[in-house]
């Protein structure tokens, strides 16, 4: 096989076409878009090619027919040129100088880009002039292309910055006020980013914006559906196995009976790197408040979770809520839809967003990585066949020793089971945790090939009160005529010692 070029975090159109690279046709949407609505919004996860389709409708206003010979939009569409705006608010500085000066110096160089004379208003008479100037030059509707609009939000949500959140909202504000009265100026408008800020908050005043990130019609705008994998990767599947593929990095829905979709980053570093199935979309980082958010809910155990229709597009800084936050950022995807009760059901799109997930957890409840440490799980996983205690207790002390102590001293019970549960998860074996029986709830419940182990977790008691609960409380019961194998664990965890203290296992 010829070695194939792929954009790997590569946002120009331009220099993909002209360098022969990979390029998934994406112009159908684009063309549906321009043609059938004028103000829109598209909200996507990161790293799923929100910046490329950007790039992609400036060289179409642009006039340049030469780089899109061989795609659909080719010949549908009659290519001139329109004057531009197209800012990018991840990086235009806004850290440095504050957005205000940011946004000020942006347009000023659209100014100086067009040759217009600038001026020395206030930002938003600034916006407003610049539409109005360059409709009146040319003769023509002004584009604009607005990316990443939130970032000047999301980098501020931790509660110790959040005040400069709500300061940038409000520049955002009375900087997007402006676009309702300059429709008459505006040939097209799309702003982009990774989340839905309340309209309320952020777009009050800009009522006509189509919001189209869960429009059936655009459900592919961004990502790779399975058709456009086997159309533009006929080669690479050759090679690999496609069943697996699709567990990896298959698995994002906007649309309920649209097709799932790949990430463009991870399954292109996947066939860059020669097949080798990693966790790449981990590795391009994720919102510190994001997981700091999840681990203060313990939320580390759910396969799939509802949501009203009316919440999941609920973005506020004044009434964060996480399970929109998950969807929109992408970890959690639709799985199905209730018309009746106006509901989605929400999973992990695949396995290595879950994986994304259990790893970013883990970091956020130790403030380490040691939980994720191939030592740590291969140890768990001799435990699992040797069934020594003392192997489990010495495993999770080794994934427990970088705990800071004030955390040891202040958190109960419910902590230490979400990090058991998040070792046995990223070791990637069944784990059900406070599963509800009639006379009680058991802690963890892990199956391992024909074989289930019962834990139940004490703090500043002792292992053996836990394992006798297990009996006196029936966890057990359920799994006597399955024909496998019943461990009953007992654990205790103290405080003082920071470590598990013991550990009481019989087999049943």
């Amino acid at each position: 096989m010829n070695r194939r070029k792929y954009p790997l975090g590569e946002q120009d159109f331009p220099s993909i076409r002209e360098e022969g690279k990979v390029y998934v046709d994406k112009t159908m949407y684009a063309h549906h878009l321009i043609e059938t609505s004028k103000s829109n919004f598209l909200s996507k996860p990161r790293r799923f090619g929100k910046s490329l389709f950007l790039s992609t409708l400036e060289s179409i206003f642009l006039g340049k027919k030469e780089l899109f010979e061989g795609l659909y939009i080719y010949d549908k569409w009659q290519f001139e040129e329109y004057p531009i705006i197209r800012i990018s608010f991840s990086n235009i500085g806004y850290k440095e100088m504050g957005l205000g000066p940011a946004i000020s110096n942006e347009l000023d160089r659209i100014y100086q880009l067009y040759q217009l004379p600038l001026n020395d208003k206030v930002v938003s008479q600034k916006f407003e002039h610049l539409i109005k100037e360059l409709s009146r030059t040319y003769n023509k509707g002004v584009v604009i292309l607005i990316d990443e609009y939130d970032k000047p939000l999301i980098d501020f949500l931790e509660k110790d910055k959040i005040g400069i959140a709500k300061e940038n909202r409000d520049i955002l504000k009375v900087f997007y006020s402006v676009l309702k009265d300059a429709e008459p100026y505006i040939k097209f408008l799309l702003i982009t980013g990774v989340s839905k800020f309340s309209k309320v908050s952020i777009f009050s005043d800009l009522n006509n914006l189509t919001d189209i990130a869960l429009d059936p019609d655009f459900n592919e705008i961004c990502g790779i559906s399975q058709q456009e994998l086997e159309d533009n990767f006929v080669e690479e599947l050759k090679l690999y196995d496609k069943e697996k593929i699709k567990a990896w990095y298959n698995g994002y829905k906007w649309d309920i009976n649209g097709d799932t979709l790949y990430n463009p980053f991870s399954i292109l570093t996947f066939f860059k790197n020669k097949g080798k199935f990693e966790n790449y979309w981990y590795s391009t980082g994720t919102p510190t408040f994001l997981m700091k958010m999840c681990r203060e809910q313990h939320l580390y155990k759910f396969d799939e979770i509802a949501i009203n229709k009316n919440d999941l597009g609920n973005f506020d800084i004044e009434d964060l809520k996480i399970i929109p936050i998950l969807f929109q950022t992408g970890y959690l995807t639709i799985s199905e839809e209730d018309d009746i009760l106006r509901t989605y059901r929400l999973k992990f799109p695949n396995n290595e967003v879950k994986e994304s997930y259990l790893r970013g957890l883990a970091d956020a409840y130790i403030q380490s990585n040691s939980l994720m440490s191939s030592m740590v799980l291969s140890q768990l996983l001799k435990f699992l066949r040797s069934k020594d205690p003392e192997l489990f207790k010495d495993t999770v002390n080794q994934a427990f020793s970088h705990i800071p102590y004030s955390l040891w001293q202040k958190e109960n019970e419910q902590y230490y089971h979400a990090l058991v549960h998040l070792i046995f998860s990223l070791l990637g074996v069944y784990i059900f945790s406070e599963v509800q029986t009639q006379k009680g709830r058991t802690d963890s419940i892990v199956m391992f090939e024909n074989e289930v182990f019962i834990f139940e977790f004490k703090l500043n008691k002792s292992a053996e009160e836990a394992f006798f609960q297990i009996g006196n409380k029936g966890y057990a019961d359920r799994f006597k005529d399955s024909g496998m194998a019943i461990y009953k664990i007992g654990v205790n965890f103290s405080s003082e010692k920071k470590e598990v203290e013991e550990v009481f296992m019989t087999k049943s």
